[in-house]
């Protein structure tokens, strides 16, 4: 669990100083990969209003289930049960920005 010391920064509660910089520095980067999904995701985002845009303006539905379940799937096989959560977050996230 992590505490906040007296000068309101985050600690650690490891028990030694080496444990203490291992999880300061895995923290680290776990907040820069945190960033890089973000813009990951916020990426897929616009190219998914693109294809949105692209099926609305020859007429077709603003949505494809068949390639939704494609997505769920992929995720699913990749990370397990799990996986079909975050991928129905994802996809919720990329509908209806056009």
């Amino acid at each position: 669990m992590t505490a906040i010391d007296v000068t309101g920064a985050r600690t650690s509660d490891a028990r030694t100083s080496d444990a203490a910089d291992v999880i300061t520095g895995a923290r680290e980067r776990i907040d820069a990969l945190d960033d890089r999904i973000i813009g990951l995701i916020q990426e897929r985002m616009a190219v998914s209003a693109v294809i949105q845009e692209a099926r609305i303006t020859s007429g077709g539905r603003r949505v494809n289930l068949s390639r939704e379940m494609e997505v769920l799937g992929h995720y699913r096989d990749a990370l397990g049960k799990p996986g079909t959560s975050l991928a129905m977050t994802l996809l919720e996230l990329c509908r209806g920005r056009v």
